[in-house]
């Protein structure tokens, strides 16, 4: 199975910069979008063979995520807990025979830090989900997780240490997160890789120099670890200031 999470930071301008080309080529089983940034209505994709979810922001032009599948799930839910629904649209959840698909846009902790206590708490209340989901079967959780969680996941960590995306408290909550039973597909396979990231600043030849971070992951549950079969970034894939990740797991 073919699995790919992208956020394309606006899906409607990302179309128009061959978001449908990619799509078309990569023919994945699933695929996820972050940051979709619409409402209902706003665009209309024609995606042949595929079932569409999407979660929407009630802001206009904000976050939200959304999930493409050729298979129909058993059941889909928009957030955690027990409400059905989410002010910023930033999860869905979509129930298959043999697992769970988290599909997740994960609060950036701004500039000045001003959302990091709300992103911690958020944080906790999503590793519930997690650990929840994972006691009924398999977990696959994907998305921008807005946090390099080592060293070797950004270009420059000692002038970043401490800023949004790589503060001690983000970090922690990650390192948390894979000690509960859950395991990063990319390390998995390749635990000494550097160089190797999926965001760039839209500041001038930082793409081409590739001073970037590794925020958007694959994570899956420690029981499916070895059914991956691998884990890529498409860093040459341009559309958005994110590159898509991509999954193939073998999965019955």
């Amino acid at each position: 199975m073919k699995l790919v999470s992208w956020n394309v930071n606006g899906i409607r301008a990302c179309v128009g910069k061959g978001f449908l080309d990619y799509f078309h080529a990569i023919d994945a089983d699933i695929f996820c979008i972050q940051e979709s940034k619409l409402q209902a209505g706003q665009i209309t994709l024609e995606l042949e063979g595929y079932h569409q979810y999407w979660n929407y922001a009630l802001k206009k032009g904000y976050s939200g995520t959304a999930v493409f599948t050729k298979k129909e799930p058993i059941s889909v839910k928009y957030g955690v807990g027990l409400a059905d629904e989410e002010a910023e649209g930033r999860i869905l959840t979509l129930e298959f025979e043999n697992f769970f698909l988290v599909n997740v846009y994960t609060p950036n902790s701004q500039r000045d830090l001003a959302r990091l206590s709300y992103r911690l708490q958020w944080e906790d209340e999503l590793l519930n989900h997690l650990v929840e989901l994972e006691r009924i079967k398999p977990v696959i959780y994907c998305g921008d997780l807005n946090v390099a969680h080592a060293e070797m996941d950004l270009r420059n960590p000692k002038s970043n240490m401490g800023n949004s995306g790589f503060t001690i408290e983000e970090r922690g909550k990650m390192t948390q997160l894979l000690s509960s039973g859950f395991v990063d597909s990319f390390r998995y396979l390749y635990p000494e890789k550097t160089e190797s990231y999926t965001w760039w600043s839209y500041m001038a030849k930082v793409r081409e120099r590739n001073i970037g971070w590794r925020i958007d992951y694959f994570i899956v549950s420690n029981r499916l670890a070895p059914n991956i079969k691998d884990s890529q970034i498409h860093s040459d894939v341009m559309g958005s200031d994110h590159c898509p990740v991509v999954l193939e797991i073998e999965l019955d």
